[in-house]
């Protein structure tokens, strides 16, 4: 036991040694500092108290413990007792205060931040799930409903990001033919594991095609201040994925419902960018579509969106129609209830076919069938009906407008008549030619003045439309489209085989064109490249000057396509005399131009016409009355063509060498 307390008396010695070094030191450090200290200002800067915590002595239930020393110590612990409310707040309302406005700054910061920071990882999250989708979309199917959620944001950036992400990523992924929905006993078949997946894949499609369809829908009916004000921004891109759809997968599902869309954005009297991204994608499907159907859904809705809004549209949504390419292909004729189809080459006499024969035409045929099925071809039936369908829309559409006389369409009705006039059926001539001739009518009544409720009414309309241009009126034009629309109609489809039975008289048309020539050769916009009523920018059909339409309208009557022989020496005469008077005043490129017509006149009329070049051959007794409101009551043969000599003297060379050419030709 000896060396044992030997042991510990000389550690609890050396132990007692460096405890008596330890506070030496530590007094020395201490009054070293204690003369750099601020005991005031310490005690200044220390925060208020209120009541004193009273401490309580609370007896320890714990083990005595051995300290370094070898001294034993029994703990005992103090307990503090709670402050109160009022005793907790009390000196610290400062601080209070100012850890509110701290917090207060921090929050925006980290909003600003966050939304930022959101935006960058939509962008990330895009990206990667449009990666995955287009390296093996049928994997993937659950990245469309990803997308869809993202898309859901309400900031607007990531909004735009979403829409254009999912328009990349549908476009890249629809397949070539039209799925069509799982009937009630499609789980009831036995199927193979990958017809079963690619069903499911294709159902996935579907679905998040339709969800994105809705969302594109409602983001183009965004009102400006919608999103903070980026309610256009959405708006606009909205607009665009619905187009370049359209474009490039008018074959999937929801085709109707993206028609709508741009429908919606055509019906308003203005033209916006939206509104031209619109009629771009319309023309496109118009001249691309070789199926027949979406053409059909596309022109059904913009009748009934004119319908509803009165036929108070912008011109350029009419025009549309002359860029359908079906109705160039049509073999039929039409009205705006009933089409007339053309007989075809299988009503002829039927050959002789054995049994045997027989059985095996009727297996090719169903073999046909199911072919044409399988490679979702369209039949030539049902084209031609979808034809006939999209034609009876079409001229129901113009007819109403041309009874409704629509000022701002009138010319773009007149232009498609004359275009599809021979699509047009021949007994509904009659009917047509009268609507032509009301509408030159009042157009010489508006001209004139003579109707005072009619000015009120235009110019009520006038002052409502003064931010739209294109509403102004162009009488001289429809005039002219009207003549061009009622001589085409007699150079299509045999129809002037006809004429004699169904009474068509064109004496009107041909009275009023006579009378308004000297009136178009003073007008200063004849040779306007942009015509009045018409915007280059927004339409670029329909968009012929005043002398075109005048040389289209002249040729008609003078040079007719169906019998051009026929042409009465009256006639022939009183517009050449007509023609050479305005030529003295009409601008350099359009007398050219009715110089080039009257020697094409005088090369294949010249017998008839060749007294008013020459005074030995003169037919005519009395007056010549220029002015005359009927064209046989002119007189045309009593008179010569001396407007020759000035013309001969005419500033342009151009001019002078049409003259020389005509009088040859007269000549001969």
């Amino acid at each position: 036991m000896a060396p044992n307390g030997t042991k510990r008396r000389k550690l609890a010695h050396s132990s007692d040694e460096n405890s008596s070094q330890a506070p030496a030191k530590t007094q020395k450090a201490f009054f070293k500092n204690a003369a750099s200290w601020d005991l005031e200002q310490d005690y200044e800067s220390r925060p208020r108290k209120g009541k004193k915590k009273q401490q309580v002595v609370k007896e320890s239930n714990r083990l005595p413990t051995k300290n370094v020393d070898g001294r034993i110590e029994v703990l005992r612990e103090l307990e503090n007792e709670i402050d109160s409310d009022e005793d907790w707040l009390e000196g610290r309302e400062d601080d209070v205060e100012e850890v509110e406005q701290v917090e207060e700054k921090t929050v925006k910061e980290v909003d600003e931040r966050s939304e930022q920071e959101q935006i960058l990882e939509a962008q990330e999250e895009l990206a990667k799930l449009a990666m995955a989708v287009n390296e093996n979309p049928e994997d993937n199917v659950g990245a469309f409903k990803q997308l869809g959620k993202i898309g859901s944001s309400k900031i607007p950036a990531i909004k735009i990001l979403a829409l254009m992400t999912q328009m990349t990523v549908y476009k890249d992924i629809i397949p070539g033919y039209r799925i069509r929905p799982l009937g009630e006993d499609s789980g009831k078949e036995k199927l193979s594991k990958e017809v079963r997946q690619l069903r499911h894949y294709e159902q996935s499609v579907v679905m998040g095609y339709q969800a994105y369809v809705k969302e594109l829908t409602k983001c183009a009916r965004l009102q400006p201040f919608a999103y903070g004000g980026h309610g256009p921004n959405v708006v606009s891109a909205a607009v665009t994925c619905a187009c370049t759809l359209l474009t490039s997968v008018p074959h999937f599902n929801f085709r109707s419902d993206i028609i709508k869309i741009l429908v919606g954005k055509l019906s308003r009297r203005y033209m916006d960018a939206n509104s031209k991204k619109c009629l771009e994608a319309l023309e496109t499907l118009f001249r691309d579509d070789e199926e027949g159907r979406p053409s059909m859904e596309a022109v059904a809705l913009l009748a009934k969106m004119m319908r509803a809004k009165e036929y108070q549209v912008h011109e350029s949504v009419l025009n549309l129609f002359l860029a359908l390419r079906l109705l160039s292909e049509f073999a039929g004729t039409a009205s705006h209830d009933s089409v007339q189809r053309t007989e075809k080459a299988s009503k002829k006499k039927r050959d002789f076919r054995t049994k045997r024969e027989r059985k095996d035409v009727k297996e090719q045929k169903a073999l046909d069938k199911d072919l044409q099925q399988a490679d979702a071809l369209v039949s030539h039936e049902e084209r031609e009906r979808m034809q006939s369908e999209t034609l009876k829309l079409v001229f129901a559409t113009y007819f109403r407008v041309l009874k409704a006389r629509v000022p701002q369409l009138m010319g773009a009705v007149l232009e498609g008549l004359a275009k599809y006039a021979h699509l047009i059926n021949q007994d509904f001539f009659g009917d047509l030619l009268e609507a032509l001739k009301d509408l030159i009518r009042y157009s010489d009544k508006d001209a004139n003045g003579d109707n005072e409720d009619e000015e009120q009414q235009q110019q009520q309309e006038e002052d409502e439309d003064e931010e739209d241009d294109d509403t102004v009126r162009n009488l001289t034009r429809e005039s002219l489209l009207c003549t061009v629309t009622a001589y085409a109609l007699l150079a299509g489809q045999d129809a002037h085989n006809s004429r004699n039975t169904l009474h068509l008289d064109l004496s009107f048309f041909t009275n009023h064109l006579y009378s308004a020539l000297l009136a178009l050769s003073t007008d200063p916009t004849l040779e306007n490249t942009k015509p009045t009523g018409v915007t280059s920018t927004t339409s670029k059909i329909n968009v012929q000057t005043t002398t075109v339409l005048l040389l289209r309208s002249l040729t008609a009557v003078l040079l007719p396509s169906w019998n051009i022989r026929s042409v009465p020496p009256t006639r022939l005469a009183a517009f050449s005399k007509q023609l050479a008077s305005a030529a003295l005043q009409l601008p350099e490129k359009s007398c050219q131009g009715v110089l080039a017509l009257l020697n094409d006149v005088a090369h294949t009329h010249g017998k008839k016409i060749g007294s008013l070049w020459n005074t030995e051959e003169r037919k005519g007794d009395g007056k010549y009355n220029p002015v005359s409101g009927n064209l046989e009551g002119s007189n045309p043969f009593a008179a010569t063509v001396w407007e020759g000599e000035l013309l001969r003297k005419h500033y342009s060379p151009k001019v002078r060498e049409g003259l020389k050419m005509l009088e040859k030709s007269m000549s001969n």
